[in-house]
């Protein structure tokens, strides 16, 4: 895209460029570029030079003297000393470098004689630089003065001072008053150092008499210590011809200045450096130190040290000028002195010359000022002369700036300008150049830049030329100069483009013009898709140990391909990627794997995506989860005699918020190092009173509980002994059992070890009567267990049992009820049983809802419970669906009620069907008597779902369906409803279409006018009067062109045996070979555990057909000889015991998509035996029966005689009010049975001759029936029919329970 430049525009943009050019040769230094291209003369530069203060320390080798310049031609150097001519090469201890002023000095004799301030001048023919001046210091090692000092002497309490005076040296300078043997002085209040190193006492005392009082001066810049001679010091005490009261007396007053010695002093610093005033003041006592700022607050900054003697104001700067004041005072009075400070400052520069490239006939101006205080003062040299030594007539000084009119080539040259005062020089070299030249540009011609589309670009043209050069920039050989919002010319002449486009693609030239000429140079501009991360990891929480994966995805230009990179960063640092064997970290397509994740691994992960001129990057943070650490420290608190407080501070939750403390203890009694749960308290406390056991030897621990799991335990306390007390609590869980008449057995749960609180543990047991007014009998026993004797038979008790030790008695008991032994016999018969309910509920009745019945009835009087009520009982079974002319028998089901109710509801009844309902009662001992049978009806209700439903025959714009009706209907069928709708390739549907099919005995339907080679999609529903049932669906596609088939004369009926839905079926569809479909109907199946008996009902023609069938756990499938319609049946044998089989009719002797029709069975387990044919026809078995009648008779008749002798019989073990009646309760169908206790054998009897029954299915009887019409089979076993079902053999088996001797 080639873009238009108004005139307007270019002008601005020209007259930009121009000012732009312009400022860029302000600071003149010719590039080598420009030198490689044409030989231009360059006024010399000073490029290196020694700082201004060179100290010749003892341990260094050398000292260089370093003056470095550039130019062209290249400068040659001069050196001046204290303003003198200086030559280093005429010195042969001096070392000259080749090309370069610099000199070395070395550290290898006398250095004094090269002491002094040296300069460095750089010229060649266009003019002269100088350095700045150098002052070469040679330190002397100093000394203090050999000399012989005199005893300080002075009376006890009477102000001195020890002089230093410290030798001069480099600074800084470190004063310390020590003793002969290195031992500090001991500085304070009375004793403190001066600033100048001298050592002030505000006041003598005895102990100050010593005679090694010495001054150490240190200068660590040269590694020097020198040590004063020792003084020493006499202080004399006063007389003894005093009297006592003033022998000793130091004569108080007030105090007075040691130093400053004047009552005001000046102070002038220079800004930046640190402010230091100090009072020292002597006076008896010894006085304090305060500091005032007059008119002002002390800076912030300030602080005061050397125990108030020093005020210090570091970095000063001109705010902090001004009055201070020291105030030194006691109880007699105080004395002042007053700091005046003034802040000075060394030059600095205003404006600094700059150089300068101008062209020939221009005037040039040079501006040079500065500031400080004083105010510094400005000189100026040319070529390192004085303006007045070399005289120029274009040339005016006017205050801060020197003019050159008319400038002239020769006006080339190097101004120095010179700012000094007394705290220091600031010395600036600029280079004026006088000169024409053409535009050189120095940017490579032919460079490509590469730009992402949206981002921008710089592309440069660095052009050197005088006078300044107008840069324009054109696209594609194009002579109009590019333009727009997204362009912009910068002063060195780059341009910039903004929000780079896919236009913008191509080669742009620079054209730079002056005067002198023009130049130009190419560049091009390729524009790449941009570098996005299109799948970035989002923040993760991963649990110690196992394996992190972070993803990163990105999108970049394909030019890229070799170059580019997807890094990963954690926390800013590369992580670096080790292929070995011991390497956690593994990147691959993009998959940041992090193996065995540790919780060093957590932190702050980056993806970054780069390529040569962009990138993109993306971060998750990487949480690592772990269970917590262990809380620690441990401290028990508030020790008391049956409590402590436990504290402890928590342990790092590892990302994941710690829920629960856990609290331990173990004592060293009773299971010393077995640590039990004590408590638990929420995660956010972290302390817990603990209550605790009397006498008993504690420690605890603790351990944190989060979401990932238990810390590890804490350290353990230390240990904590309780003093005894009497017990807390009483025993609990009082069971109260009449295993005889007249005795009734009081158990209860001990207390623990660790809850007898001391020793001497025993219980209290009383007992009363509820029915009659008597005192509590009372018995002290150490066992968990009492039995009163010659008690009532089964009357109430009131019973309380109490814990005592010998530190006194627990709190006081509860009372519980309990009840004395039963009336039981040894054996019972029907007709005497007396320990079950005798007598049924009464009014039962029902409510129908739907599915749902409530049933209601009067409870049973509690004089015919003979025993604790247990609950209630319902029994209810299905008689027949109101839609069949026949009765069936189905299972029996029960709800067990436990407690006293009147009302239940049974939920899960088929609708439309006729029920049958009694209810009875049950204690310990069984089950009561039944309710009269209540027979209900269910109302109607939709049908269930269609067991078949299969497409049939496909073709070009006909599809034929085939269902069987449900085999449960809820109701009257009143039809179907056959609906069906186009789906197109992306699954879309098209408009529903309906069929109502009016008559229920339709099991097929034609659809017609379909579109060809479509999908289609059928759902059908069967339908009562209440409504239409759960829908079923198929799919097919019709076909292209139409074909002739064999129609399938299927008949499905209800019997016929639908696929369960975890099987998959194979559709009826059109045979693959020319085929004759059988037409069979009515299919069944009975199973035993080897044999499977499949059964059918012919349609008249006489067709062959076969038999497959599979055992679902091998796969492999099996297939019978050929078959024939004339058969009715067909069995197959050799399947193994309790296995399912998958069995089909098929109409070819392979096995394919075409089945007549498909079941799955199981055969049933191995020793379940059929009575039919049976044992019962053989005469081992007809003889074992008799004996066990004549056993039978015998028992009977020792019963009865047992009962007329009054022995004495065992009763229910157990009294509970939810008993589990269905294993161990006395069913009315139970001939006689042993009571003593249900779980026991009876001797002698016979093991089961088929195998064990369930507990549960014993209760089945003809009374649980009513009065249902049932069938027998010759021998007298059950057969149950069952309306819409399978038929299945029914084998009668014979309740016996396996017996051993007691």
């Amino acid at each position: 895209m080639r873009l238009q430049r108004s005139p307007l525009l270019a002008a601005v943009l020209g007259l930009i460029t121009c000012i732009c050019v312009f400022h860029t040769t302000a600071a003149i230094d010719i590039p080598l570029e420009v030198l490689s291209h044409i030989n231009i003369e360059q006024l010399p530069t000073i490029t290196a030079q020694s700082p201004s203060s060179l100290i010749a320390f003892p341990f260094d080798e050398s000292f260089p003297m370093t003056c470095e310049a550039k130019g062209n031609p290249e400068p040659e150097f001069r050196w001046t000393k204290n303003g003198q001519e200086f030559d280093p090469s005429l010195d042969p201890r001096l070392m000259k470098e080749e090309n370069s002023g610099t000199f070395v000095i070395p550290n290898n004799g006398n250095l004094t004689e090269y002491q002094g301030t040296y300069r460095c001048y750089a010229s060649n023919k266009l003019g002269t630089a100088i350095s700045k001046e150098i002052e070469f210091i040679v330190p002397h090692v100093p000394k203090f003065p050999k000399e012989t000092l005199d005893p300080v002497v002075v009376e006890e309490g009477q102000p001195f001072t020890l002089k230093c005076n410290p030798p001069k040296g480099i600074p800084p300078l470190q004063i310390y008053w020590m003793t002969i043997n290195l031992q500090h002085i001991e500085q304070d209040e009375r004793v403190s150092m001066g600033l100048n190193g001298d050592l002030y006492f505000s006041h003598a005392v005895e102990k100050d008499s010593g005679r090694d009082y010495c001054c150490f001066a240190a200068f660590p810049r040269i590694r020097t210590i020198v040590q004063k001679t020792a003084m020493s010091v006499i202080v004399q005490t006063k007389k003894s011809d005093m009297s006592p009261e003033s022998a000793n007396a130091i004569l108080e007053r007030k105090p007075s200045l040691l130093t400053p010695s004047t009552a005001t002093s000046e102070t002038q610093l220079v800004k930046g450096e640190d402010l230091k005033l100090e009072c020292i003041a002597e006076g008896f006592p010894t006085p304090q130190v305060e500091w005032v700022k007059m008119g002002h607050q002390l800076p912030t900054k300030a602080k005061v040290e050397n125990h108030g003697k020093l005020l210090i104001v570091p970095r000063v700067e001109q705010e902090d000028s001004g009055k201070y004041m020291c105030k030194a005072k006691n109880g007699l009075g105080e004395a002042v002195h007053y700091f005046t400070l003034k802040i000075e400052e060394p030059p600095e520069w205003v404006i600094e010359p700059e150089s300068q490239l101008s062209m020939i006939g221009s005037e040039v101006l040079i501006k040079c000022s500065a500031s400080g205080t004083p105010q510094p003062t400005i000189t100026w040299r040319v070529n390192g002369e004085l303006l007045q030594g070399a005289p120029a007539a274009n040339r005016k000084v006017f205050d801060d700036t020197i003019a050159l009119r008319n400038a002239k080539a020769s006006d080339s040259a190097v101004y120095q300008c010179e700012a000094s005062n007394k705290h220091g020089t600031l010395l600036s070299n600029a280079n004026i150049m006088i000169m024409n030249l053409s535009p050189i540009i120095l940017t490579k011609e032919g460079e490509d830049y590469s730009a992402v589309e949206g981002k921008g670009v710089m592309m440069h043209c660095n052009v050197f030329s005088s006078p300044p050069s107008t840069i324009t920039w054109s696209k594609d050989d194009s002579s109009d100069s590019v333009e727009g919002p997204r362009l912009t010319i910068h002063e060195n002449g780059s341009l910039e483009i903004y929000s780079v486009e896919k236009g913008d693609t191509g080669q742009y030239t620079c054209l730079a013009k002056n005067t002198e000429g023009s130049s130009a140079i190419d560049a091009m501009l390729y524009v790449k898709d941009p570098t996005r991360i299109v799948v970035a990891q989002e923040d993760l929480q991963i649990l110690i140990g196992t394996t992190a994966q972070l993803s990163c995805l990105a999108e970049y230009d394909k030019s890229f391909s070799n170059d580019f990179e997807l890094l990963w960063e954690k926390d800013d640092m590369k992580i670096a990627l080790n292929n070995t064997e011991n390497s956690r970290y593994f990147v691959e397509d993009g998959i940041l794997q992090i193996i065995n994740v540790s919780h060093r691994d957590q932190g702050v992960y980056t993806c970054v995506a780069r390529t040569p001129v962009d990138r993109d990057t993306a971060s998750a943070l990487l949480m690592v989860l772990d269970v917590p650490d262990a809380p620690e420290p441990l401290l028990l608190s508030e020790h008391k005699s049956k409590s402590v407080k436990l504290k402890w501070i928590p342990g790092d939750d590892h990302n994941s918020s710690t829920t629960e403390f856990i609290i331990e203890y173990e004592e060293s009694q009773w299971e010393p190092g077995n640590w039990k749960e004590l408590l638990r308290v929420p995660g956010n406390h972290n302390s817990a009173v603990l209550k605790l056991h009397g006498h008993v030897d504690y420690r605890f621990r603790v351990s944190g509980l989060n979401a990932v799991g238990r810390s590890l335990p804490s350290k353990p306390t230390e240990r904590y002994k309780t003093p005894p007390a009497a017990p807390d609590k009483n025993p609990e869980n009082i069971k109260i059992e009449g295993h005889l008449p007249h005795e009734m057995d009081i158990n209860w749960e001990p207390l623990l070890p660790i809850e007898h609180n001391g020793p001497g543990l025993e219980y209290k047991v009383s007992y009363r009567r509820q029915d009659v007014e008597e005192d509590w009998k009372e018995h002290l026993v150490k066992r968990h267990s009492f039995v009163v004797k010659n008690t009532p038979t089964f009357v109430p008790y009131d019973i309380k049992i109490q814990a005592r030790n010998h530190q006194g008695w627990g709190p006081e008991p509860k009372i519980v009820t309990g009840y004395s032994g039963e009336d039981s016999f040894f054996w019972t018969c029907p007709q005497e049983v007396s320990s079950v309910p005798s007598a049924a509920p009464e009014n039962v009745a029902v409510e129908v809802n739907s599915s749902v019945v409530k049933v209601s009835w009067t409870r049973v009087h509690k004089d015919k419970l003979h025993g604790h009520l247990g609950g209630y009982r319902i029994n209810w079974w299905r008689l027949r669906s109101l839609a069949a002319s026949k009765k069936s028998h189905e299972d029996k089901h029960t709800l067990t009620l436990p407690g006293d109710q009147n009302h239940a509801t049974v939920p899960g009844l088929t609708p439309f069907s006729e029920y049958s309902l009694i209810v009875m009662t049950f204690n310990g001992r069984g089950n009561g008597p039944g309710s009269n049978q209540l027979n209900f009806k269910t109302p109607e209700g939709v049908p269930e779902k269609n067991p078949v439903f299969r497409v049939t025959d496909v073709q070009k714009h006909t599809v034929s369906l085939v269902w069987a009706p449900p085999l449960e209907p809820n109701g009257i069928l009143t039809g179907y409803l056959l609906e069906y709708q186009l789906i197109n390739d992306t699954e879309e549907m098209g408009p529903l279409q309906t069929v109502d099919i009016s008559n229920p005995d339709t099991t097929k339907w034609k659809l017609r006018d379909l579109e060809p080679v479509s999908k289609y999609k059928f759902y059908l529903r069967s339908c009562t009067t209440v409504g239409c049932g759960p829908v079923v669906s198929e799919e097919c596609t019709t076909t292209l062109e139409t074909t002739s088939t064999l129609t399938s004369t299927l008949g499905l009926s209800k019997s016929a045996s639908p696929s369960p839905p975890s099987t998959p079926k194979s559709p009826v569809t059109k045979p693959t070979r020319s085929t004759i479909v059988p037409a069979l109907s009515n299919f069944s199946s009975a199973v035993s555990d080897s044999f499977a008996n499949i059964s059918w009902i012919s349609g008249g023609e006489n067709t062959e057909f076969f038999i497959a069938y599979m055992n679902n756990r091998e796969g492999l499938w099996k297939i019978s000889e050929a078959l024939n319609t004339s058969k009715t049946f067909h069995i197959i044998d050799g399947l193994d015991p309790g296995t399912e089989y998958t069995v089909r009719l098929i109409p070819n002797s392979w096995v394919d998509n075409s089945s007549i029709f498909e079941d799955v069975i199981t055969t049933e387990f191995t020793g379940l035996a059929s009575i039919h044919g049976g044992i019962s026809t053989q005469g081992w078995f007809i003889g074992l029966m008799c004996a066990i009648a004549l056993l039978t008779l015998i028992l009977l008749i020792a019963c009865f005689v047992n009962r007329n002798k009054g022995g004495k019989y065992s009763v229910k073990e157990k009294e509970d009010l939810h008993p589990d009646v269905e294993s161990q309760g006395m069913n009315d169908d139970t001939f006689c049975e042993y009571s003593d206790n249900d779980e026991k054998p009876l001797k002698g009897s016979q093991h089961s001759l088929s195998r064990e029954i369930k507990a549960g299915d014993s209760g089945d009887s003809l009374v649980d029936y009513g009065d249902e019409d049932v069938q027998f089979n010759e021998d007298g076993s059950f057969i149950g029919e069952y309306a819409g079902r399978k038929e299945k053999r029914v084998s009668a088996e014979i309740k016996a329970t396996i017996q051993t001797p007691a």
